[in-house]
């Protein structure tokens, strides 16, 4: 057996840390401009602990683009490094200092674990120089210069003031980061709430002096300062206004329409979370949302795909979560698996659970009044998860057709009475549109039944849920089957007609129905009910839906899964036609009530709707 130690060549490494280091390039920017935040943090600690006696002064950390000289560069005023310190922490591959000074001051609030990201500086740079000073009293300023190969240069500098200048020379293929427009949107994007002011060149701002006649514009050049917005979410909720949460929603997403209600997070055991979560108006639709939850790290913008983080339900939601017990630099794979994670997304699934629970409680007609959208994130939560189940299930509402809001179990007592089968079964009927389905609302209406008003997209997934979680209730839509067959009771209707006479009705509407003849089904129904109804069975229409929604076919058109069901004891089908003396204004009569049941259902279109607008004539002559 033979047993050895495997060589990594910094030839053969590099290469790869420049060209994979990070999936988006333009992360460099924000790997710097942290490290210039953490060694100007690293120096007020100093500072607030004695080590640093010399004046602070201004520690605005400055962008500078040249698009002429192709270089970009950001410089601190903070803690700098010797020539030692250099060597120590830019030779040695993912060597940070930030773990150094952690440890030495642990109880104070660094950034810190910017080990590799330093040389993601290299993914857009042909050379990167570094010129740093030193706080220490004495020390000389040094330059390091590298193109990305393993060699280096170190050499003495006239630097007079303390701190770091990183120049990047900016690679071909990378010339979109000399665009000003570019790099001011990337600093907006990464740098908006960073602890440290960022300067990226001036800005003008034209204001009036004087007054009537002797007014005249003014232009003065001000810093452009990236991070002019305090974050909201290191503040303590009860030094804020309603105005407060709603200025920093519009400062996070301009030119949106206001948050209904928000969540202000602050916990600091087990792990560190702060944040606020805001509940937009939704559309009824599970569209791709431009406006995401966005992840901080100690101020640091991180990303906005928190999947792993937050409940898949809430990331419906909008807001800021920020956690220094995130790793900054870590694989999606990763962050599943952490146990931090993990914890973090349990206390949010809780804190929104409680916030809904608190609206409810405390002004339920303002909770019922936001319900329409509310309900896409409570549905959605009690399909996905099952903490959430467990308490939104108090206070999950159901909407009947007339507006009026009730619990799940609030209503379940209300229809029991009328809507148990003799299976004792409670069925609850339900309808996705009040004016399409009208004729059906009256029908149910006569009987004194109450009808659910279900029209959100994720409602089919909602019911299945809450038929499999109850398992003493059942959901159908009213034009699903009869209503003496949806809500069956012990007593059966007879029909009027004798058996010769029911064959005649069939063969009358066999012919009218054609090649859908097999359709056919004859009850002996109430004559108050329609003479012909279409109906529409529940478990085919579901899966027909849901397949839809999933964009994934099999199941034909829509309209070809349904019953026409004849009433034999209606008057039109038991008197009037069965009277007629003729076979063919039988048979059109037969077809014209069952294309009256297909435009109660929609299903007449173009030339067959004109066809039975004529006949509609002809009748009436």
């Amino acid at each position: 057996m033979q047993t050895g130690k495997i060589s990594v060549q910094t030839e053969n490494i590099f290469p790869i840390i420049k060209k994979f280091l990070y999936s988006d390039h333009e992360i460099f920017l924000r790997e710097l401009i942290s490290n210039a935040v953490d060694a100007t943090n690293k120096l007020k600690v100093l500072a607030s602990r004695g080590d640093f006696a010399g004046e602070l002064g201004d520690l605005t950390i400055q962008i500078n683009l040249d698009a002429e000289a192709k270089t970009l560069t950001i410089s601190d005023r903070g803690i700098g490094m010797t020539a030692a310190e250099v060597e120590k922490y830019l030779n040695q591959v993912a060597f940070s200092s930030a773990q150094e000074f952690l440890e030495k001051y642990k109880d104070e609030s660094i950034i810190g674990h910017f080990g590799l990201g330093f040389y993601s500086a290299f993914m857009v740079s042909r050379q990167v120089d570094v010129r740093t000073r030193s706080y220490q009293e004495g020390a000389t300023g040094v330059t390091w210069s590298c193109t990305g190969e393993p060699e280096y240069t170190l050499d003495e500098n006239d630097k007079s003031d303390r701190g770091t200048d990183i120049v990047l020379h900016i690679a071909e293929d990378s010339e979109e980061f000399l665009d000003q427009s570019r790099i001011e949107d990337l600093l907006q994007k990464y740098c908006k709430f960073l602890p440290v002011p960022i300067q990226f060149g001036t800005r003008t701002e034209t204001k009036m002096e004087g007054e009537g006649d002797d007014a005249q514009e003014v232009k003065e050049e001000l810093p452009n300062i990236i991070n002019d917005t305090p974050p909201l979410w290191k503040k303590q909720p009860s030094d804020l206004t309603d105005e407060d949460y709603k200025s920093f929603y519009e400062v996070l997403y301009p030119f949106t329409p206001e948050p209904m209600f928000w969540i202000h997070l602050n916990i600091d055991y087990p792990f560190n979370l702060t944040g606020i979560l805001y509940f937009p108006k939704l559309n009824n639709t599970f569209e791709v949302q431009k406006n995401k939850i966005q992840l901080y790290s100690n101020q640091v913008y991180v990303t906005d795909e928190v999947k792993e983080i937050v409940p898949e339900f809430l990331t419906l939601l909008h807001g800021v979560i920020d956690s220094p017990d995130i790793p900054l630099n870590v694989s999606r794979s990763y962050l599943q698996s952490d146990a931090n994670v993990k914890k973090i997304n349990s206390y949010i699934t809780k804190k929104v659970a409680e916030k809904l629970q608190e609206l409810f409680n405390k002004d339920r007609e303002s909770f019922e009044n936001k319900w329409d959208d509310i309900g896409m994130f409570v549905k959605y939560g009690i399909i996905s998860d099952e903490k959430f189940y467990d308490k939104a299930i108090k206070f999950a509402l159901l909407k009947n057709v007339d507006g009026k809001a009730y619990t799940i179990d609030e209503y379940k007592t209300l229809v029991k009475d009328l809507q148990t089968d003799k299976h004792d079964k409670l069925i609850c009927l339900y309808t996705p549109d009040k004016t399409g389905f009208d004729s059906y609302l009256k029908t149910a209406r006569s009987k004194g039944y109450d009808v659910l008003l279900m029209n959100q997209i994720i409602d089919n997934h909602y019911m299945q849920h809450l038929e499999y979680k109850l398992n003493d209730l059942t959901f159908v839509r009213i034009d699903s089957d009869t209503l003496d067959n949806l809500i069956q009771k012990d007593e059966k209707q007879e029909s009027v007609l004798s058996e010769k006479q029911q064959e005649k009705v069939r063969e009358l509407f066999e012919t009218a129905l054609g090649d859908a003849k097999n359709k056919i089904q004859l009850k002996a129904l109430s004559p108050e009910d329609h003479p012909v109804v279409i109906t529409r069975p529940e478990f085919m229409r579901r899966m027909q839906e849901m397949q839809a929604l999933q964009g994934m076919g099999g199941f034909g058109d829509r309209d070809d899964f349904y019953q026409v069901v004849v009433n034999t004891n209606h008057p039109l089908v038991a008197d009037k036609l069965l009277k007629m003396k003729s076979e063919e204004k039988k048979e059109t009569f037969a077809n014209y009530l069952y294309n009256l049941a297909r435009l109660n259902q929609n299903m007449l279109k173009g030339e067959a709707l004109t066809r039975f607008i004529e006949n509609s004539l002809e009748f009436m002559k």
